[in-house]
């Protein structure tokens, strides 16, 4: 290739990354600021607070671990367990950054029982995904930002580039759901709305008679086997809930 197409290409590949950028700082002041009480820090960084493994009294260090300031799953291990909060919450904010490395797949998961069965049989997921290097991300149901399996995330959403930290935040406000990706909204329904019980009898959860029956539950994020980071991980109940 010419040099002075090289140079070209590169010129344009800098400039929409910093394009990338500008629009995702710009993201954070368009989103809407809900009343709260004081904010429960379930990750700084450091420890891991509030957080225990589903249908566990402990956590499981055994599959997860603390790296570099990042909470990370530990791809290959058989005994795989998924995170839930100690605490259930019916009206909240979680707010969170994550990250995708390689082909990897994960999921935040609210309103969650503890059942016999996986968390997933009880509580919707909210996607973590390598869009481009997972074969989830060809179906815009099962993207990254989507209410996993039942509707697709904004189309003009902005995902971060691989091994990057994307921000993300999930509302529940008396009944009104609300998922958010880099400062866009990207995702929203009601949680007893026709719409949305309509998609669950279209869906793989239309066999599952407690998938999302539970207005109040456990926060949960999932160990799917592959790598996901988390950082930044703090919820705050909404006032008068």
């Amino acid at each position: 290739m010419p040099m002075k197409m090289k140079t070209l290409l590169k010129t344009n590949w800098t400039a929409l990354f910093l394009t990338g950028l500008l629009v995702l700082g710009a993201g954070a002041a368009d989103i809407p600021s809900y009343p709260q009480a004081d904010w429960e820090v379930l990750f700084d960084g450091e420890k891991v607070s509030g957080l225990r493994g589903y249908r566990r009294t402990e956590f499981p260090w055994n599959c997860w671990k603390i790296e570099d300031g990042v909470l990370k799953t530990v791809p290959g291990k058989k005994d795989r367990v998924d995170l839930v909060t100690i605490r259930q919450y019916e009206d909240f904010q979680l707010e969170f950054e994550w990250a995708a490395k390689g082909s990897s797949n994960g999921g935040v998961f609210y309103h969650a029982q503890e059942t016999t069965g996986p968390i997933w049989h009880t509580a919707p997921e909210y996607q973590l995904l390598d869009d481009g290097g997972h074969h989830d991300g060809k179906n815009p149901k099962t993207s990254a930002g989507a209410l996993y399996a039942m509707k697709a995330p904004n189309i003009d959403k902005i995902l971060a580039p691989l091994q990057s930290f994307n921000r993300s935040k999930i509302v529940c406000n008396k009944g009104h759901v609300e998922h958010w990706l880099n400062g866009m909204l990207v995702v929203e329904y009601d949680w007893d709305g026709e719409e949305v019980r309509e998609l669950i009898q279209t869906s793989k959860f239309k066999d599952k008679p407690k998938f999302m029956q539970f207005g109040k539950g456990h926060v949960g994020f999932q160990h799917h086997g592959e790598e996901i980071w988390l950082r930044n991980i703090r919820i705050t109940v909404l006032k008068g809930s």
